[in-house]
């Protein structure tokens, strides 16, 4: 499907929300938006729990029905 978001894409929009402190949703999106990213990165970003993921990996726990790659 040409539409569905991956993993590799949301890893590249938001690396940088990861500063070494981790980062909440609200810095996740945030990055995302500065990115330009699609919408339907945001509409999956905004998906997750407001929590604070330590690293980038940590989002898979919560988006593992994401395909990696397209």
């Amino acid at each position: 499907m040409p539409d569905s978001v991956t993993r590799m894409e949301i890893a590249e929009a938001v690396r940088v929300a990861f500063n070494g402190s981790g980062a909440a949703r609200a810095d996740i999106l945030a990055a995302a938006s500065a990115a330009q990213v699609r919408p339907a990165v945001i509409d999956v970003l905004s998906s997750l729990p407001e929590i604070r993921f330590r690293e980038l990996r940590d989002l898979w726990t919560e988006l593992s029905h994401l395909p990696v790659g397209g």
